[in-house]
């Protein structure tokens, strides 16, 4: 897997905006959302009339992404930040890539498991084809206090077990929503830093 030059670049966040880099016909928008049963997410989401805002000291650059909060007492909690890839919101054609890379990292004395999700056409309900929709699919990664690079082959994505209709092996990589952060551990206090988004390439 290598990375796949300019074209390939997601978000480096250097524009300092909520709008992800206008490469190619991408160019949506970052946003937040937390379940309704107490957990908490700054920036604050957008039906709560925040807007998403970058932060300073990115990995080796000006900015980053960052997101906060304190997840509910729930068996089922989650609290996340995400970005859609196109603007309005429809279903983009990542065939000609392998994967997603990003840097990560976390504040001292937070939780450190995260979940990286996918949207696609069978799990998005705007694809209309999903009965029991929002399983995406996903990776759960480990992120210590220091930037750190994560690569996340297509392949390697997979569905939640025991729920979600349709279930399909692999993301349909030509309907692709969204990429979501999401923290889920039930009362954890989250801090968690993005940076540097790009797609990765055969090779």
């Amino acid at each position: 897997m290598k990375e796949c030059g300019p074209d390939g670049v997601i978000d480096d966040m250097e524009d300092n905006n909520n709008q992800i880099s206008v490469i190619a016909e991408r160019g949506g928008y970052w946003y937040t959302y937390a379940d309704k049963d107490g957990s908490t997410v700054w920036p604050v989401s957008g039906d709560q009339g925040g807007t998403f805002t970058m932060v300073e000291n990115g990995h080796d650059s000006k900015f980053a992404a960052e997101m906060k909060g304190k997840l509910a007492g729930k068996s089922i909690v989650y609290a996340a930040m995400g970005l859609n890839f196109l603007d309005p919101k429809e279903p983009f054609n990542a065939s000609n890539y392998e994967g997603i890379t990003f840097w990560a990292k976390r504040s001292a004395n937070t939780i450190g498991k995260l979940n990286i999700k996918l949207p696609d056409g069978n799990t998005d309900p705007d694809g209309q084809v999903c009965s029991n929709c929002f399983n995406d699919y996903g990776y759960a990664i480990n992120v210590g206090e220091q930037w750190q690079r994560y690569v996340l082959p297509f392949n390697d994505l997979r569905q939640e077990p025991d729920w979600g209709a349709p279930r399909k092996p692999h993301i349909d990589r030509k309907r692709i929503y969204a990429i979501h952060f999401e923290a889920k551990v039930p009362g954890g206090d989250y801090d968690f830093f993005i940076d540097d988004i790009a797609f990765i390439c055969k090779g």
